[in-house]
């Protein structure tokens, strides 16, 4: 699902962009804003995949704005000005929408999106993910994780010849980021990677010298999905 926040000087607007994401399951609309230095502090502790973004507003116009984000996202310029349309589509944006949006064209857009944060996402291979702890934003190789362990409403990430992450968050919404082909849950407490496995004995598996138990409730799965290798 395609994260994604907005920001419009008029709250009215925001008003009708959450209804129609809210219509929308690929689309979630984490948060809005209508100041631009809000959504500027927010972007950088935590990065999004799409912005809604309106182009008149007062403090900065969102082609400024755009020039100024901290990483690379996708854009939808939304404005009651129609000749901004050239210049925001000279900053790649995905789609350009003018006010009043119909939902059909809203849809549209979002699905344009959608396709792009899909083929990004296959190219790439989810080659890393960003986790937040110890009050920063940690970039992990999903190459170089051994293991994960929960703890309580916390996580350990073991990482190979790295020191291991704590981080506040449960085992379902890592997994949720995890490539399915690549990790597999095997325990209440544990999801391994499956490349890193060394071996595996009776209910009993091996990875960088630590044994790590496969529950009843996973085996079936987990002893499938290894006769499938």
């Amino acid at each position: 699902m395609i994260k994604a926040i907005a920001l419009d000087d008029e709250p009215p607007a925001l008003e009708i962009l959450q209804s129609f994401c809210n219509r929308i399951d690929c689309v979630d609309l984490q948060k809005t804003f209508t100041k631009s230095e809000d959504a500027l502090k927010y972007l950088k502790k935590y990065p999004v995949d799409l912005l809604f973004l309106d182009i008149n507003m007062p403090a900065i116009s969102g082609i400024d704005f755009c020039k100024n984000l901290p990483h690379k996202i996708m854009v939808i310029f939304t404005t009651a000005y129609s000749e901004y349309a050239v210049e925001g589509f000279t900053l790649s944006a995905t789609d350009y929408l003018l006010k009043p949006i119909s939902f059909i064209r809203f849809e549209q857009a979002v699905e344009r999106a959608f396709a792009q944060w899909k083929s990004q996402n296959q190219n790439q291979e989810q080659q890393y993910l960003f986790i937040r702890a110890d009050y920063s934003l940690i970039k992990i190789l999903i190459s170089d994780i051994l293991y994960i362990e929960g703890l309580d409403d916390y996580l350990k990430i073991h990482i190979q010849n790295q020191k291991t992450i704590v981080a506040r968050m449960t085992m379902k919404s890592l997994l949720e980021k995890l490539p399915e082909t690549e990790f597999i849950r095997v325990h209440r407490s544990f999801i391994v990677s499956i490349s890193k496995i060394e071996k595996v004995r009776n209910k009993t598996i091996y990875i960088n010298q630590q044994e790590i138990p496969v529950s009843a409730s996973y085996e079936t799965t987990f002893f499938a999905l290894l006769n499938k290798e």
